[in-house]
């Protein structure tokens, strides 16, 4: 058994589904990288760079490797797929360094004009009519705030008790709702499942496309013992279109297996029970 060395932390988590598959096949092979160029078109150094996720392996290079060690095919290619659309949408490079944000400098406060040393003087009743002010931090002056930003901070102060329950109600809830609101404030609940716990399906159709409001995913793969919203999303979808999913509780078992196969075979897709970018293709219909 190979002793591979960790991948890199900033590697785009579909990228390393694809190189933990890939290496799992050249360890039960049993073929070195040495081999492995020599029974493929790829040299050695290639291999290294792949399987260590340096760089993406082309689709030639995967489906040489799972014929070679007698794997599924489709199932890796389907993982490539989506691996590849992570690796040119940009993802960080491994090990490179984050770009440090430029600071604009502050610019010094006017010196006070000869013979004042201080504001002006006011008369008597200016109090009442001086806007607010607010000063500059490394500057050393005061701005107006003026009332538009005074009427900004009044109504945060008004909503702020009006939030909080709500906010408390998402951190405590789960299910459909839960999963709604949390991504309407831009964060799903994390998933737990819990023995003998379901969810909702409230699917509804937005710009010609079917969704459950638990995922917007179209390109996640999911297999057998998979969990998780996206599959929430799926057993939904997979209800909707008449193909029985067993109870929706996010976790993919034997019933969910055979409801996607079932999807598969009337769609005109390979009937592997794997859900990728065309099984979601399906579903959104």
């Amino acid at each position: 058994m190979s002793r591979w060395s960790g991948l890199p932390a900033s590697l785009d988590q579909r990228m390393r589904q694809l190189v933990v598959q890939l290496r799992r096949l050249k360890d039960h092979s049993g073929l070195s990288l040495a081999a492995l160029a020599a029974r493929t078109p790829y040299s050695k150094s290639s291999w290294e760079r792949y399987l260590n996720g340096k760089k993406l392996p082309p689709a030639g290079a995967v489906e040489a490797l799972a014929r070679l060690c007698g794997a599924d095919v489709t199932r890796l290619l389907a993982l490539h797929e989506v691996a590849a659309q992570a690796w040119s949408a940009g993802r960080p490079v491994p090990g490179a360094r984050p770009p440090v944000p430029r600071v604009a400098p502050v610019a010094p406060a006017p010196p006070d004009p000869p013979g004042r040393s201080g504001p002006p003087p006011r008369a008597a009743g200016d109090e009442a009519t001086l806007p607010a002010v607010h000063t500059v931090p490394g500057a050393g002056r005061q701005v107006p705030l003026g009332p538009l930003v005074l009427g900004a901070l009044a109504v945060l102060v008004v909503a702020l008790p009006v939030l909080r329950p709500w906010q408390d109600q998402l951190a405590a809830g789960r299910g459909t709702g839960a999963a709604m609101a949390g991504r309407a404030l831009g964060a799903a609940p994390e998933f737990t499942s819990r023995p003998g716990e379901t969810f909702d399906c409230r699917v509804r159709r937005q710009g010609g496309a079917l969704y459950a409001g638990h995922s917007r995913t179209g390109t996640t793969v999911l297999g057998g013992g998979a969990e998780g919203w996206d599959v929430v999303e799926a057993q939904c979808l997979l209800r909707r279109h008449g193909y029985d999913p067993g109870v929706v509780d996010g976790l993919v078992g034997g019933r969910t297996l055979r409801a996607v196969k079932r999807l598969q075979a009337g769609s005109g897709l390979p009937t592997d029970g794997i859900v990728g970018p065309g099984t979601w293709k399906a579903l959104r219909r």
